[in-house]
């Protein structure tokens, strides 16, 4: 695990990339949110965060999460999942998470409305799109994501925030324009429809973010810039 200190001077870097970013597309820098990522850290990954005065942190896995939330229970963070979510433990990721963004399939959002309701917990979500078609990725398909949409806004215990990518791993840029530019096209088309705001584009990571922020991205979500390569946790839930 870093120290404090190169977590500080990595998060300044990071800053000023995303600063650079919405200069160069014309935006103001906050209209970009940075989700620091923590899985497979140590949870003082968690408490850099918080320290440096970062409100949320995302994870992959729900028992990591779990147990670095209960570690550090005194901290005001919100905690979103990023990774995928199997429906046998939509559950317990309904009570570690705030948010939950990976939502890719059309059981998965019954499932969750299903342990929102049992819960009492009106539970934040986005949709992930496959906007790249990239059969190694999880996510609605472009094609599907209506449909997905209607589902999730009848879903009585659930709250649509927006959509969510991961670009395919390419070393061409053009290759993850494309993706993003794609997922806000959707959004548009879809929040012009439905007549709903859909404010929330995650989308955009550490080796892509300025693409990210050029196509409209409201959140990058960013690890190995912050905190260095990672370790594969123990925990593989």
């Amino acid at each position: 695990m870093i120290q404090g200190e190169t977590f500080r001077f990595n998060l300044a870097a990071l800053q000023s990339r995303i600063a650079a970013a919405c200069a160069v597309s014309g935006r103001p820098v906050d209209s970009v949110k940075l989700l620091p990522v923590t899985k497979n850290h140590e949870v003082e990954a968690v408490i850099y965060a918080n320290d440096a005065g970062l409100s949320a942190v995302g994870e992959n896995r729900v028992q990591e999460a779990a147990s670095k939330r209960a570690e550090a229970s005194n901290l005001d963070l919100y905690w979103e999942l990023i990774g995928h979510l199997q429906s046998n433990k939509a559950k317990e990721a309904v009570r570690v998470f705030d948010r939950i963004q990976s939502v890719d399939s059309l059981k998965l959002i019954h499932r969750l409305d299903l342990m929102a309701g049992e819960l009492g917990k009106p539970l934040p979500i986005l949709l992930q799109c496959n906007a790249g078609e990239d059969p190694r990725k999880y996510g609605f398909m472009a094609d599907a994501l209506e449909g997905a949409l209607e589902q999730a806004l009848s879903a009585k215990h659930l709250i649509v925030d927006g959509l969510m990518t991961i670009a395919p791993l390419d070393d061409e840029p053009e290759v993850a324009k494309r993706c993003f530019e794609r997922l806000r096209d959707l959004r548009d088309s879809l929040a012009d429809r439905y007549k709903i705001a859909l404010d929330e584009l995650s989308m955009g990571m550490t080796g892509d973010l300025e693409v990210a922020i050029k196509a409209g991205s409201t959140q990058i979500r960013v690890g190995t810039a912050l905190y260095g390569s990672r370790t594969q946790a123990s925990d593989s839930k």
